[in-house]
């Protein structure tokens, strides 16, 4: 299809459950304020763990959006879905009896899905004799990740596409990449595109100890998400959910939508190299950044700022950082560069519907935000990380990266709305 038949897709509504802020709002002015979401864990006894702190959601009320009954059988991932996208839709405006549903759709994922689910009947299980009556009949509905779709679309009576996608810490991108091709593809007018994730809880925690993955600064939690810093010593568990409310320019436009930006382009790539490690100077990386920003019709001059995945794991930065020098040549330090992980910390498979909303904010108040918990350059990590302070810059366009264990890439390209 040539370029000028194919519809343009605009962001008009947001909806974020976060560790700095449970709505759009509140997690925008907490990056702002350099707010960091990690303290000790208190959703379980986390004392004899190596990693006794996270990013947990606080002061959660799942009962503002969602009944009593459903929170019941609904898992935590769920919930911080649900609360996500009535925020998105109350955000966008639409009112979707006026709208043709069968051209309305979700794509939602969550990194592992219902795993305090698990956790609760197996205990339910083991402890009470170990008989099967003791499961309860809603425990694989709460338990798969592709649910958050489904309640998600009764809710709204939403028919057009809908599923979930599984990408590790590239979920939810993946899902924005998705529904972006099905609207370009003229299957849907309108989409809720999104991730979330609820893994603060003792296998979670205690699988990425054992893999060495998280942060043991027990002593300051508040410092323990360093990206690119030369004191990083592994990230930090998240947990929350965010969905983008996407509709085709000419539905917006029809019904006289506030739109925040627009999305322009996609990269998507997987390294083939390591279950864990990403590849060499990241070359999964390089070619997903160079995917999206060719997809959008765009060049290297027109990105002012990209969200990194900026995990806080020695891996991961060195090769993103590597990537970009790659990808922008002698443009990459004029790039403002941040990684939101540093405050929220990592949220696996809802980091990417979180971070594009970052990144979709930093383009609409034209403000980058910040990296903090820099205190000492590594020598791998030279480039303009927005150190400690939001930064207000001109962007044009943006990038956000995501990138999940398995080698998955994920990069989405947006781009200030201009009506013309």
């Amino acid at each position: 299809m040539p370029r000028n038949e194919i519809p343009r897709i605009v962001i008009t509504g947001l909806g974020a459950i976060t560790p700095i802020g449970n709505s759009v709002t509140d997690f925008w002015n907490g990056m702002m304020a350099c707010k960091s979401g990690a303290a000790d864990i208190t959703r379980f006894d986390a004392s004899e763990f190596d990693t006794r702190f996270a990013c947990e959601v606080k002061e959660y009320d799942p009962l503002v959006h969602i009944t009593r009954k459903e929170v019941q059988r609904m898992d935590l991932f769920t919930q911080f879905a649900m609360s996500a996208a009535v925020m998105a839709v109350e955000d966008s405006g639409i009112d979707f009896e006026a709208s043709n549903r069968e051209r309305a759709g979700v794509v939602f994922g969550s990194g592992i899905g219902g795993m305090w689910t698990y956790h609760n009947q197996q205990t339910n299980l083991f402890e009470r004799g170990g008989k099967p009556d003791r499961i309860s009949p809603f425990f694989v509905p709460m338990l798969i990740s592709d649910i958050a779709a489904g309640h998600i679309a009764i809710r709204y009576g939403l028919k057009g596409p809908n599923y979930g996608t599984v990408s590790a810490c590239a979920t939810s991108s993946h899902s924005i990449a998705d529904a972006f091709m099905l609207m370009q593809r003229g299957m849907a007018d309108v989409m809720l595109a999104g991730g979330s994730e609820a893994v603060v809880c003792p296998m979670g925690i205690g699988g990425f100890n054992a893999m060495k993955a998280l942060s043991t600064r027990n002593d300051d939690p508040s410092t323990a998400s360093r990206p690119f810093d030369l004191g990083r010593d592994g990230f930090v568990m998240g947990e929350g959910g965010g969905i983008l409310v996407l509709e085709t320019f000419e539905h917006a436009q029809n019904r006289g939508a506030r739109i925040y930006a627009e999305v322009v382009g996609i990269g998507l790539t997987d390294d083939a190299f390591h279950i864990t490690q990403p590849a060499p100077g990241g070359e999964g990386a390089v070619r997903s950044m160079k995917l999206a920003i060719e997809d959008a019709g765009l060049t290297t001059d027109d990105i002012g700022y990209i969200n990194a995945h900026g995990t806080s794991t020695s891996f991961n930065d060195r090769s993103e950082s590597a990537a970009i020098r790659t990808v922008f040549g002698d443009r990459a330090n004029d790039i403002v560069v941040s990684s939101t992980k540093s405050m929220t910390g990592h949220l696996l498979g809802a980091a990417g519907a979180v971070e594009a909303i970052a990144t979709t904010l930093a383009i609409y108040n034209q403000m980058a935000p910040p990296t903090i918990n820099q205190f000492e350059v590594d020598p791998d990590c030279t480039l303009n990380y927005a150190p400690n302070k939001a930064v207000p810059t001109e962007i044009r366009a943006a990038l956000s990266n995501t990138f999940g264990f398995g080698g998955h890439n994920a990069t989405l390209c947006f781009a200030k709305f201009i009506a013309d």
